[in-house]
């Protein structure tokens, strides 16, 4: 995993921008609209990548709160903090090497905590899951933002054939990597649907878990709250 995001790190948001053309943007949006925060919260971004969800979480709060951007991989965490520097953001960010499967936060450390397209990649899903639950306080939520599977049947194939076929060249080109863009395809297959991650959710002891999907189910939105 670490290899994968290496390689594609320098390229990865210009990456996104092309495979979902651009409507990644707007379904990370959507995502942070629906947490409850407030000016000085303090909030988790899990494989927080170059800082996207850091970013509109921070504005949610009206610049007057922090997030801990927390990513297992050093190349991304680099990008992320050269980008949010060039924003002006990198005061209101801790950044933190670590592994979502056993994060190194206290019980009860954070309003809400978030994972942007990073959680299938995690090896023991579950085991992240109760390590997001655990760090944050209660009342507090758990949001996470993944592809998932497509609810219009005729839709199926034609995303397929994209996903698979036109993807991978894509990686090619811009990053000369296609390997790497072939498995990111293959992981979002294999990724639980809605309704069997919600029941994950509910295992790691969330309540009041929802979702909702975003362009016919391509991806979809999780939130949970901590008792």
């Amino acid at each position: 995993m670490r290899r994968v995001f290496d390689s594609v790190a320098e390229k990865y948001d210009l990456m996104n921008d092309l495979m979902s053309l651009g409507i990644h943007r707007l379904w990370k949006r959507q995502a942070i609209a629906k947490l409850k925060l407030q000016p000085g919260d303090h909030c988790l971004d899990l494989a927080g990548g170059t800082g996207d969800l850091a970013i509109l979480m921070h504005k949610k709060m009206e610049g007057q709160g922090r997030v801990t951007l927390c990513d297992i991989n050093l190349s991304m965490l680099k990008q992320g903090r050269k980008r949010l520097t060039d924003e002006g953001m990198v005061s209101s960010i801790d950044w933190v090497c670590g592994n979502a499967e056993k994060l190194p936060f206290p019980d009860n450390s954070f309003q809400a905590a978030t994972i942007g397209f990073g959680i299938r990649n995690v090896t023991r899903i579950q085991r992240a899951l109760d390590e997001m639950q655990r760090v944050v306080k209660p009342g507090g939520q758990v949001l996470v933002l993944e592809f998932s599977k497509v609810a219009i049947p005729f839709l199926r194939p034609i995303y397929d054939t994209y996903s698979f076929n036109l993807l991978p060249e894509i990686g090619q080109i811009v990053t000369k990597d296609r390997d790497s863009y072939q498995y990111l395809v293959e992981s979002i297959r294999q990724f639980p649907d809605q309704e069997t991650f919600k029941e994950m959710m509910e295992s790691a002891g969330l309540y009041r878990v929802r979702y909702d999907n975003l362009s016919a189910g391509i991806a979809a939105i999780h939130v949970g709250f901590k008792v």
